[in-house]
């Protein structure tokens, strides 16, 4: 086998608010989309983001149709946490983790999308 891309795809309540917070602030560029879906890419992140409605008829399968969420991280390493935590603080994104250093290295933050995902920048120091 061999993996020729990569992607991560959450149901949301509105698909284009997320897909908008992360190329606001996030720089992910739009791909495609259709009523209900997005999806964003960005070269370097090694997957594509996409967003789809909560209850979209078409998703497969059914049973798994609820929203993306709770206990969900979705995580980016990042090669200056202090640089971007300044950036995005000065941008008014909502911080609901303020930037702290784990003891096994781990140097990060997290932020609250609109429909409510965290998405946590990473250092490894």
């Amino acid at each position: 086998m061999r993996i020729t891309a990569s992607a991560l795809s959450l149901n949301v309540a509105d698909p284009q608010a997320s897909a908008k917070f992360l190329i606001d602030h996030l720089g992910f560029v739009e791909k495609m989309s259709a009523d209900g879906f997005v999806s964003l890419d960005r070269p370097d992140a090694g997957l594509n983001m996409i967003y789809l409605r909560t209850g979209l008829k078409t998703f497969k399968p059914q049973s798994a149709a609820g929203s993306a969420g709770e206990g969900l991280l979705v995580v980016f390493v990042v090669d200056d946490i202090d640089g971007e935590y300044a950036r995005l603080q000065s941008e008014g994104v909502p911080i609901v983790t303020p930037i702290e250093t784990e003891e096994w290295g781990e140097r990060y933050f997290q932020m609250r999308d609109p429909n409510g995902i965290i998405v946590q920048l990473v250092q490894w120091v």
